[in-house]
């Protein structure tokens, strides 16, 4: 090659030595060095042995292993939630509302004003007189004003350390793949409930041993809803006690069982991580963004009028962080690359998800996605992704790629999802770019058979005989 001096190729040529550098506003020693590679054939062979001898070197699998192992050196930082908890008690027991400021100074007026009407002597009896009936009902007023005062401050603290109780209770209850040696995410996406269950139960089947020993624990990451997941395990058989979480509505809500119901507002014995709620609902759009959305949808059901219905609200499927939409025929629809760009042009701050093989929307947070949530189980609870096996189907959601490829190893079931390929129809380039089907932490499985599945594992170094 004959390149610049300066930037990018100057590195690649130290590590190659495959050509000539020249100074890019030299126009003759450009010249000159086109001739020289072209005219000497040893400084071209050499040039191009070496090229070919080192270029995998510069291949985007390299890259991405050197990226990977730059951020996992470096040091977490410490998350704000691990603070100490008497930092947070002092900073809100200074920071009264302006309504309780308000009550106080009103107490401490009456009070200077009382005050004031004492020391005056030189009032007539029909004024002492009407000066001590509004003294008392300036008394009763002050004691009223310094009760509600008092009542709301305590009303105020108690409810701030009720709040701080329930998130460190529930905290407490987090998570119990902490002790886990490896964490399977089961991040298959299929739309039928029975054959979802039967991969559920083919991966538990082949780390039987491991699991009933609490050395393998397990993640439920989905589209589902927590209100959908609960009665299809109920149906299969399983328990929310036999995963240690759920990753619902395409990554915007995640969720660990608990055995009290008494901790979810929807009564079902799962507990929300506020923690992760809290970072994803960051300019969330909220109600505004759900009437938006169904003005969209109405608005493509009238321009298909013939056609029916083509997009409805799933009020079912949808949460407050999770806007789901039923899908009756994705060809009438723009796909999913279109739908973000209409929403950014339109400066709507979210992140668009088919799933179930293109029969349902779900719009979550931009800053949500399972793919984040696995990160943060990282960042928060310490959680090693180079101990994470995450289970894929040969195809799947949209966000399905966001799932390959990392630190974490992938098992991908074969033949699992291969109807949602119609939902990356418009992708350009192969899945090949995405992950190498060539990594040491990469498997592929034919089917879902517990044999196979186990043998996978035992070839990324899971499991061992």
């Amino acid at each position: 090659m004959v390149a610049t001096k300066n930037g990018g190729p100057v590195d690649i040529h130290r590590v190659l030595d495959n050509g000539l550098l020249v100074d890019p506003h030299d126009q003759q020693s450009i010249a000159d060095a086109l001739l020289k590679l072209v005219s000497d054939k040893h400084l071209w062979a050499r040039c191009r042995l070496n090229g070919l001898k080192n270029i995998h070197l510069f291949s985007w699998p390299e890259h991405c292993k050197t990226y990977l192992s730059r951020v996992a050196s470096c040091k977490p930082r410490q998350p704000q939630w691990q603070s100490s908890d008497s930092q947070a008690d002092n900073s809100g027991s200074d920071s009264p509302s302006d309504s309780l400021r308000d009550i106080q100074d009103l107490s401490l007026n009456l009070k200077l004003s009382l005050d004031g009407d004492k020391n005056e002597g030189s009032a007539t009896v029909d004024n002492a007189l009407d000066t001590e009936d509004a003294l008392d009902e300036k008394n009763r007023v002050e004691k009223a004003a310094l009760t509600l005062s008092k009542g709301v401050l305590g009303g105020t603290q108690k409810a701030g350390s009720s709040e701080k109780e329930d998130r460190s209770s529930s905290t407490n209850k987090f998570p119990s793949f902490k002790k886990r040696k490896n964490i399977f995410v089961i991040a298959v996406d299929s739309d039928a409930t029975s054959n979802y269950i039967e991969i559920i139960e083919k991966i538990a089947e082949a780390v039987k041993k491991e699991r009933d020993s609490g050395s393998i624990g397990f993640i439920l990451s989905t589209a589902l809803s927590i209100s959908e997941i609960y009665p299809l395990l109920t149906k299969g058989g399983f328990s929310p006690s036999d995963f240690d979480g759920f990753i619902c509505s395409s990554g915007s809500e995640l969720y660990y069982p608990s055995s009290n119901s008494e901790d979810s507002p929807s009564g079902l014995p799962f507990v929300v991580d506020l923690d992760y709620r809290s970072h994803t609902e960051y300019r969330w759009g909220g109600e505004g963004l759900r009437k938006t959305l169904v003005r969209w949808a109405s608005s493509v059901n009238d321009k298909k009028g013939e056609q029916g219905k083509i997009v409805s609200e799933d009020e079912s499927g949808s949460t407050a962080h999770c806007f789901a939409f039923k899908v009756k025929d994705l060809a009438l629809i723009p796909p999913v690359k279109e739908l973000r760009k209409l929403t950014r042009i339109q400066a709507l701050r979210c992140h668009l998800v088919y799933s179930q093989n293109g029969t349902k929307l779900n719009v979550i947070p931009v800053l949500a996605s399972r793919a984040q949530a696995l990160r943060y189980l990282y960042i928060r609870w310490g959680m090693d992704l180079s101990k994470v096996v995450v289970f894929v189907g040969e195809c799947g959601d949209t966000d399905y790629e966001g799932l390959l490829g990392g630190i974490h190893k992938t098992v991908m079931l074969k033949g699992v999802a291969t109807e949602a390929r119609k939902l990356h129809a418009n992708r350009n380039y192969p899945l090949e770019d995405v992950i190498s089907f060539d990594m040491p932490n990469f498997a592929q499985v034919e089917g879902f058979k517990s044999n196979d599945i186990r043998t996978s594992l035992g070839k990324l170094g899971i499991l061992k005989g």
